[in-house]
């Protein structure tokens, strides 16, 4: 298989999965828009050199949030896409507090490739949350978002000086975005 069929495959098999899903923010957009956000910036990041971790950039979310399974997407992405999907997959069964303290914990031991998912992800996150926040998120509950993601991007730094240099824009412009500062 090419990498194109491969990159298109997962594609399709994303939308497949999370076909009635919609962001949370107040525009409610597909959420396969934001899989293929994190796969472009991923993509571009590695200069589309490693199709394996863009392609795991467009699964990163299956595992979590979708009936999809790491066999399954083993046996249609390959044992590398899997490993790096899984790597990058919260772990449901715990409080969402220890969820979130686990990805800083683990964000600098993280395989290069899962950084750069990760990275990518909060990148994504931002933007959407500064442009498209919850409706019921108090401003409260968004800044700390912010700096939770920025405390588990301190543990990826160093991976990849483009997507931190994107992550740090959308960090100080999403946050004078919410707070009414104006970009």
């Amino acid at each position: 298989m090419t990498a194109l069929l491969d990159f298109a495959r997962a594609l399709e098999f994303a939308a497949h999965k999370h076909i009635d899903q919609r962001r949370k923010g107040v525009r409610a957009e597909p959420y396969i828009n934001h899989l293929s956000e994190v796969a472009f910036l991923v993509a571009e990041a590695t200069e589309g050199k490693d199709p394996v971790v863009v392609i795991a950039a467009l699964l990163h979310d299956t595992l979590e949030d979708t009936d999809a399974s790491y066999e399954e997407i083993e046996r249609h992405f390959g044992a590398e896409v899997a490993s790096v999907v899984a790597e990058t997959t919260d772990d449901k069964r715990l409080r969402k507090a220890e969820r979130k303290q686990r990805q800083i914990d683990t964000a600098p031991t993280a395989s290069p490739r899962a950084k750069l998912v990760k990275l990518a992800d909060k990148v994504s996150n931002l933007r959407s949350m500064a442009y498209s926040p919850p409706a019921d998120w108090p401003l409260t509950r968004k800044v700390e978002y912010f700096e939770w993601a920025h405390a588990v991007v301190g543990g990826l730094r160093g991976i990849n000086p483009r997507l931190e240099a994107l992550f740090d824009r959308a960090y100080e412009d999403g946050l004078a975005e919410l707070r009414g500062d104006g970009v």
